[in-house]
């Protein structure tokens, strides 16, 4: 049985963020148009450049074995230290781009990271 997430228990509401290539193909990042209105906060930066398959086209052994995509950005660490941190990103497909993103944010001192997705491909 999956438990259900209370934005409200957050003290801290982020997305993944894409990477350039995709927000340059894309024009936006499809989080923010299905979060709406609700205040989040960028914690996340790619630090990578997409360079040869994308996410979507990598096979799970690929996915599971790539190195940190993401850093925090400069005010993250003020701002999620000792905090609850709420991270949402579009698709779950093995979990291990919101286990990256939390493992920034447990190291930056979050006393609890949670992972929601909006779809499980």
């Amino acid at each position: 049985m999956k438990r259900a997430i209370n934005v409200s228990h957050a003290d801290v509401v982020t997305i993944i963020p894409v990477d350039e290539q995709t927000l340059q193909t894309r024009g936006f990042n499809q989080v923010v148009g299905l979060v709406g209105d609700y205040p989040v906060v960028a914690l996340f930066e790619t630090q990578t450049t997409n360079k040869g398959k994308r996410q979507s086209e990598r096979n799970r052994h690929d996915r599971m074995t790539a190195p940190q995509p993401f850093r925090l950005t400069p005010p993250a660490t003020s701002l999620i230290a000792g905090k609850r941190v709420l991270i949402i990103d579009d698709v779950y497909t093995t979990g291990r781009t919101i286990r990256h993103a939390a493992s920034l944010a447990r190291a930056a001192g979050a006393s609890w990271v949670q992972g929601l997705t909006l779809a499980h491909g």
